[in-house]
């Protein structure tokens, strides 16, 4: 961060002084006011519902420009780290700055491979649920756990510590997310298998029985890999601002990403892929592709409050980069399935060619996003709708350790106290 040649001048109407307000670059991105010695010298406190207009932080890790649909990891370019890279060079990478040399990439695969067991009495921990419960209540309530497990790396403000966990929980949320799906089942556990890849070991953990040898589809293993890296990081996000937030406490590592996890299952973050596979359920129910013009009627009606999800994105004002990767995925899996035909899959394709057709959707830049084609995949996969918020969990834990570390290494970090505009009763006396 470098001070800009230009400064800030805040004038006020009343007469107040003017104040004078620094501006500071990033590397690529729109410039930001320093607004931190504003109460100081005014009184006053800005207003943003949202944060829509706020840096909460500096970040070298993940980059977004919205306006041009572009998604960089350490600066290198989404498209190109899913075609040449694999999920754990992608942790490597979000962890560490850098991509692996071939020394580092092995002893870093070995390391995440050696630790994707947990603790024998997580099992006992897990028969505290209900067997309907919702895999994202079990899964809120396994990570949080860990840190009764492996409370010898809870010091977040230890750098060992923190390095042990990032590794724990980025090598055991895969066992962790297979163990509440077979639990809901009441099918057996499988433990992990060393010779397995990350998406490969994932697989077989969730759809492998001790009655048979389970082999891993190299088409399936891709896709959930490429379904791992995609969602990986995201910036300042809900549920990453949500772990910074947490872990400014000094709260343990474990805990902080279990308030990411939960943060997660809201249906406007990490359940958007779910809902949108609902939708498609829904339509499916009342016809199918024959009853898309309907639907689509609904949509466009400001009278109706049916929405069109998995659809257009907070961030991505131009086709989502991650969407583009995941339809060809999605085109592969259902190819290597022969699902091409299966109704639902092709509803979702006629969908796909109206939003990115017609004028309404296309005016409003509504293309299809990434959740989208992820929750068509993991259906096709045999994954169930439940269940997808915890794939993604699964995969923006490294997201969330690599921002944790980096505001706990930041010399400017403080917990966070967001300010408010009260407008509640002035001071009273009780009668």
């Amino acid at each position: 961060m470098k001070l800009a040649d230009n400064k800030s001048t805040l004038s006020f109407s009343n007469g107040s002084p003017q104040v004078e307000l620094p501006v500071y670059q990033g590397t690529i991105g729109p410039d930001v006011i320093d607004i931190r010695k504003l109460y100081a010298q005014t009184g006053m406190f800005t207003y943003d519902p949202g944060f829509m207009s706020t840096a909460s932080c500096q970040s070298a890790i993940t980059y977004i420009d919205g306006d041009k649909g572009e998604l960089l990891y350490r600066g290198y370019p989404i498209e190109q780290l899913a075609e040449k890279c694999d999920y754990l060079d992608t942790c490597y990478l979000l962890l560490n700055g850098e991509l692996p040399d071939n020394a580092q990439r092995d002893d870093f695969h070995q390391l995440v491979t050696n630790h994707t067991m947990v603790n024998e009495q997580m099992q006992f921990f897990l028969r505290g649920f209900r067997r309907d419960a919702h895999p994202m209540a079990v899964l809120t309530g396994l990570v949080g756990a860990l840190s009764a497990f492996y409370h010898d790396s809870t010091d977040i403000h230890n750098p060992e510590h923190r390095n042990i966990a990032a590794i724990r929980l980025i090598a055991k949320m895969p066992t962790l997310v297979a163990m509440a799906y077979k639990y809901g089942l009441g099918q057996p556990y499988m433990y992990p298998q060393n010779n397995l890849s990350y998406a490969g070991n994932f697989l077989r953990m969730m759809f492998g029985t001790p009655c048979e040898e389970y082999k891993v589809n190299p088409v399936i293993e891709k896709a959930m890999d490429r379904i791992f890296i995609l969602h990986a990081d995201h910036e300042q996000n809900a549920s990453t601002s949500t772990v910074r937030l947490c872990g400014s406490s000094g709260t343990n590592p474990f805990a902080a990403i279990a308030a990411g996890v939960a943060c997660l299952w809201g249906p406007a973050h990490g359940g958007a892929n779910e809902a949108a596979l609902n939708m498609l359920y829904d339509i499916q129910k009342q016809g199918g592709v024959e009853k898309i013009g309907d639907f689509i009627k609904q949509v466009k009606d400001k009278n109706s409050n049916v929405k069109l999800m998995g659809f257009g994105h907070r961030v991505y004002k131009n086709y989502d980069p991650r969407a583009k990767l995941m339809q060809e995925t999605c085109n592969e899996v259902l190819e290597a399935l022969g699902l091409q035909n299966d109704p639902l899959f092709a509803l979702a394709k006629a969908l796909e060619k109206i939003a990115l057709e017609d004028e309404y959707f296309v005016s409003r830049k509504l293309y299809p996003n990434v959740d989208f084609y992820s929750g068509i995949v993991q259906r096709a996969v045999g994954i169930p709708v439940n269940l997808f918020t915890g794939i993604f969990a699964l995969a923006r834990t490294v997201g969330w350790i690599a921002q944790l570390n980096e505001m706990i290494a930041d010399p400017e970090y403080k917990i966070g106290r967001p300010r408010q505009l009260y407008v509640g009763s002035p001071r009273r006396n009780v009668p």
